[in-house]
């Protein structure tokens, strides 16, 4: 039986990324008093996949045929997000809605592109056709390549990208102002164990040995949830590359409020942050994973130097002119894949005041300010049905998983990497601290 629920139930939240921290908001802005969350690292964490200085945010209404219950169930999140971000005054101020270019440059996913991305949304689609197509986008000297082979679709509303690192720590600054309480760091917040009684969980251990209490836990920790809980192989952490060139001033500003540039297969980039002036560049392909439970790989030095060689190619595809600039900075980004890409939201069928908020599957972030009302409505019992039937908790869409899957993603080798088989030598030196 699902555990009794009021305001002044204890709630433990587990992890504070960007789930966690729109969690806590969410509750607190409904009136319960005593929310707490555990992170081992202070806001925001450099392991947060929301710890980055820009995401991509995008939201287009189904027209009416190729419609799913996944796509109706995504469509909801998304609409709602998009509300937030230009309504909510915790949000609205890291939102840039430049619009977005969904773009391939091989004739089979340009036709993908057009089937599954563009012919089943309502919108203001512009058709790119040519290189100069492409750079009548952005200002002067911006898109300065050839655009080999490319052909897109330009969409002016409802999209563009997000400050994910400010957004996700206005809403842990609100939360905390509302009475949320955050216990960070290691020891004292980082959890080793959930912590059971009676077949059900009870709280969460603490690497100090501390076992925190509560009437209700809500796990969220991102790729890391798989370590606490047996997912039944619904999760797969699976990680990507991003880097950053940084400008000057002036490029900075020549470079403002530029739409989001995706190829499907190459990659794609977002204007300079306004405070390091650094212009994040991701190379797209399927995921690296890591398949060794525990072991180390030496992604501390940076990312693959393959990683680095795609995102060159990408720029001199767009930008050739950047394509020899140093990179500042690079990451490996770490989230949490379902095996049918769709959200895993839901009380744990064995242990009822558990609730599992998790596997973003690459869209986690876009859904920072309203994500939390979804779980929250899932903790009281109130999710609607076309979401509910989507994100429940669903091991028999695991059975005989292919962990190689590519999740229908593209770019690079066409299939899913393994750190395992990157060597020493084969890592970048760049920066990770940002």
């Amino acid at each position: 039986m699902t555990p009794p629920l009021s305001p002044s139930s204890s709630i433990l939240i587990v992890g504070a990324g960007t789930w966690g921290c729109s969690t806590a908001l969410h509750l607190a802005r409904r009136g319960y008093t005593n929310v707490t969350v555990l992170d081992p690292h202070p806001v925001p964490s450099p392991i947060a996949a929301g710890n980055d200085v820009n995401k991509i945010m995008e939201h287009k209404e189904l027209k009416g045929h190729k419609i799913d219950a996944k796509s109706v169930a995504f469509a909801t999140f998304t609409r709602a997000a998009l509300g937030g971000w230009t309504e909510d005054p915790v949000f609205k101020p890291y939102f840039h809605e430049t619009g977005f270019i969904f773009s391939a440059s091989a004739p089979e996913l340009i036709e993908h592109v057009k089937e599954e991305e563009i012919d089943v949304y309502e919108g203001d689609f512009t058709a790119l056709k040519t290189a100069e197509d492409f750079r009548k986008t952005m200002p002067p000297g911006v898109l300065t390549g050839d655009f080999p082979g490319w052909k897109g679709w330009f969409n002016r509303k409802g999209a563009g990208w997000i400050h994910a690192r400010k957004a996700m720590m206005s809403s842990y600054a609100e939360a905390q102002r509302l009475g949320v309480k955050f216990i960070t760091g290691t020891p004292q917040g980082s959890v080793v164990a959930l912590v059971y009684e009676n077949e059900d969980v009870i709280g969460a251990q603490t690497a100090d040995q501390t076992v925190h209490r509560a009437d209700h836990t809500i796990l969220a920790a991102g790729a890391g949830s798989d370590r606490l809980l047996d997912f039944k192989k619904q999760l797969r952490p699976t990680a990507w590359t991003l880097s950053h060139i940084r400008m000057t001033p002036e490029e900075a500003q020549q470079y403002r409020n530029l739409p989001v540039l995706f190829n499907i297969a190459k990659g794609f980039f977002m204007e300079p942050d306004e405070d390091k002036h650094e212009l994040k560049i991701c190379d797209e392909h399927p995921g690296y994973c890591n398949f060794i439970p525990d072991s180390r790989y030496p992604g501390r030095k940076g990312i693959p130097l393959e990683a680095e060689a795609r995102a060159r190619e990408f720029l001199r595809d767009t930008m050739p002119h950047l394509a020899g600039r140093p990179f500042a900075f690079a990451r490996i980004c770490w989230d949490a894949d379902t095996p049918d890409r769709a959200f895993l939201i839901d009380r744990h069928p064995d242990h009822p005041s558990l609730l599992v908020a998790v596997g973003g599957s690459g869209n986690g972030a876009m859904q920072m300010p309203t994500i939390g009302g979804f779980i929250s409505d899932a903790l009281e019992g109130k999710l609607s049905k076309n979401v509910k039937d989507v994100v429940r908790w669903r091991p028999e869409t695991a059975v005989d998983r292919d962990w190689n899957s590519t999740q229908d993603r593209f770019g690079g080798p066409n299939e899913l990497m393994n750190f395992q088989n990157i060597k020493d030598d084969e890592w970048t030196e760049i920066s990770t601290e940002h």
